[in-house]
């Protein structure tokens, strides 16, 4: 199964009973062709980082999304013909979260050897360079 990530931004003027109604409406589509909704993340009303039409803030969602990618198609065509929703993204979030699971892993790995290898690691003499002290010795001779 894939993960998505689809963020939407619904127009400022829209009611809060419009906003709920367009989030189910939306989460519905999506899980009837088949997919997942694993959370819905209301972040409010946020200003946008730049003018979209007439508007300069707006309601952001962002929904995290397990399918197969078809269903992303619908739910694309829903957002574009409603007119509430000004902008969308959908971005395919499932490699990311592997590569951070590896680095995660492997943080954790180099963590346990690190640590281990504190405790012991007091050296009992200084190490000298290699030549200095011999090479003296033998023209001395």
């Amino acid at each position: 199964m894939r993960v998505f990530e689809v963020l939407f931004i619904v127009a400022p003027n829209i009611e809060e009973s419009d906003i709920d109604t367009l989030v189910t409406q939306l989460s519905d589509v999506a899980t009837n062709q088949g997919a997942q909704i694993v959370k819905i993340d209301r972040m409010g009303r946020r200003r946008l980082a730049y003018p979209i039409g007439k508007f300069n803030d707006g309601h952001y969602v962002v929904f995290t999304i397990e399918g197969s990618g078809a269903e992303i198609a619908e739910l694309e065509r829903r957002m574009r013909v409603t007119d509430a929703v000004i902008r969308y993204i959908t971005i395919r979030i499932d490699e990311d979260l592997k590569r951070a699971e590896k680095f995660r892993a492997r943080r954790a790995a180099h963590a346990a050897a690190s640590a281990g290898s504190r405790r012991g690691s007091r050296r009992a003499e200084p190490v000298l360079p290699i030549g200095d002290d011999e090479e003296g010795d033998e023209e001395e001779a």
